[in-house]
């Protein structure tokens, strides 16, 4: 086969992966199984030894765009985060990022040197499977549209998006460990407060500085912002890295700084961000897929899954239960943190690591992940819905709009477009629009009644069940909030 064909070929099962993946995304949804777990199952289907014959076992390519993906899908998520809600969840979330990662690493090594593995494979696996997975966690609780009380679903977000530096820095020393035979030194504790501060200032000083890019810099084309704000995220990736902070944590709190800002294009900047990381969730865990070679992992399947299950249902919730407990967090909530403890890209990828670094049995370690990623994500994910409902952590809100409008402009506006849905609680339900006293410059742009648009006119009544959309400028909300309670968009 020459070259362009096999390129074509090649290309071709990528984009047929692909659509299957999104496809089939809403059935896995509906029967409560994280879609990034099917991810995973075609990559493998598609593999070497699989129908599709594709062979891959490049390890250190996995593991490079692999860490770019994630970083990627971090900026995403901090995009998508309110401050507001960082201020309110920052310290459980923060202190499960790192004395939560460090005893689940302990429990769960622990419990692997008990099924027989020894004690440097069992502390090399501990420190691999440590840390959530943000990729996970984020697919599952926004593409399953779950409303979370908004405390619960920050602290989640928030410890899957800052608790990898923690399972990075394990990872390496036991590595080190592993080959040199030295126990890893006292400097080691010192790492974890430099990678998280030094993360957390280097995201911090990109987003501000990316704040300012985009409102001062005026680019020929619309398709050229999302370009900027990529780089932006890619170059702070690199500098946090380089300069040995967390680059994760510094491209979260990126994320975080550009979203709470006013900056231009905003929607279009915040809608091909969701995009790219979605293809990076599904590119990245189909490639994963592709580097497990089904012949091995009989032999260590009856461990793997052992282990996957104490992590589950022993090692995660007991961590959690002793992080909080100090801070009298609610015992539902506390469970439920501890019971969503999802698994996924990253342990792969870390798992990629002692492998490259040609640690003896380091392959076996790296199968043993992959039945603890499976169980991970199925044990929790295939419950959360159900576990949301007992123990009363969904939170009441208005149906989404069944249609969005929003305007798009390579400069700041002083105005914007607000939706709103009508309950009947609210003092202008069964109202006309031209009895309601509205701000100057405010006015109403279009009602969706019944799933259908309908022209906003004075004698037109706002009724229950309504999502009207309003043009307003920022001084306005208040105002706008005692008449219309919390705005959808």
């Amino acid at each position: 086969m020459t070259e362009p064909l096999a390129t074509g070929v090649i290309v071709l099962l990528f984009g047929v992966l692909l659509a299957f993946s999104v496809l089939f995304s809403r059935a896995m949804d509906r029967i409560g199984v994280p879609i990034v777990l099917l991810f995973l199952v075609l990559g493998m289907l598609a593999g070497s030894e699989g129908i599709g014959r594709l062979p891959f076992d490049d390890y250190a390519l996995a593991y490079r765009l692999g860490t770019v993906a994630l970083a990627l899908i971090l900026f995403d998520g901090g995009l998508n985060t309110p401050i507001g809600a960082i201020r309110q969840s920052w310290a459980p979330a923060s202190v499960l990022a790192t004395a939560g990662v460090v005893l689940t690493a302990g429990l769960t090594a622990l419990a692997a040197r008990l099924l027989g593995m020894t004690w440097a494979h069992a502390l090399l696996l501990g420190a691999v499977v440590s840390s959530t997975d943000a990729a996970a966690v984020f697919a599952v609780l926004r593409g399953s549209r779950l409303r979370l009380t908004r405390r619960v679903g920050t602290t989640l977000e928030l410890e899957s998006g800052v608790n990898d530096p923690v399972a990075v820095i394990l990872t390496v020393a036991v590595t080190d460990a592993a080959l040199t035979g030295a126990t890893p030194s006292w400097w080691l504790a010192l790492q974890i407060p430099w990678q998280l501060g030094a993360g957390a200032a280097i995201g911090i000083g990109f987003g501000l500085l990316g704040r300012l890019m985009l409102r001062r810099v005026s680019l020929s084309a619309t398709g050229l912002y999302p370009v900027l704000t990529l780089a932006i995220a890619l170059a702070c990736f690199g500098v946090a890295t380089v300069a040995g902070a967390s680059g994760f944590l510094a491209v979260y709190g990126a994320g975080v700084m550009l979203g709470h800002g006013r900056v231009p294009y905003r929607n279009g900047l915040t809608r091909v961000h969701d995009a790219i990381a979605w293809l990076c969730q599904i590119g990245m865990f189909l490639m994963l897929g592709l580097l497990v070679f089904p012949s091995q992992l009989p032999g260590v399947a009856g461990r793997g899954l052992a282990i996957g299950v104490f992590m589950a249902v022993v090692a995660r919730p007991l961590a959690v239960l002793l992080c909080l407990a100090p801070m009298r967090s609610p015992l539902r909530e506390s469970v439920y943190v501890g019971w969503v403890g999802l698994r996924g890209a990253v342990p792969i990828i870390l798992a990629t690591y002692p492998v490259l670094r040609g640690v003896p049995g380091a392959v076996e370690v790296f199968n043993t992940v992959f039945f603890i990623v499976v169980v991970n994500t199925i044990v929790p994910g295939s419950t959360i819905r159900r576990l949301t409902a007992r123990l009363g952590l969904s939170e009441a809100g208005a149906p989404d709009p069944p249609a969005t409008i929003e305007m798009t402009s390579t400069r700041l506006l002083d105005g914007e477009i607000l939706s709103f849905y009508i309950d009947r609680t609210l003092a202008v339900c069964g109202v006309p629009i031209s009895s309601v006293r509205f701000p100057e410059g405010c006015s109403v742009v279009l009602m969706v009644r019944a799933g259908q648009p309908l022209a906003a006119r004075g004698k037109t009544l706002f009724a229950e069940g309504d999502h009207v959309y309003l043009f307003c400028r920022e001084q306005d909300r208040p105002y706008l909030a005692l008449l219309f309670g919390a705005h959808q968009g």
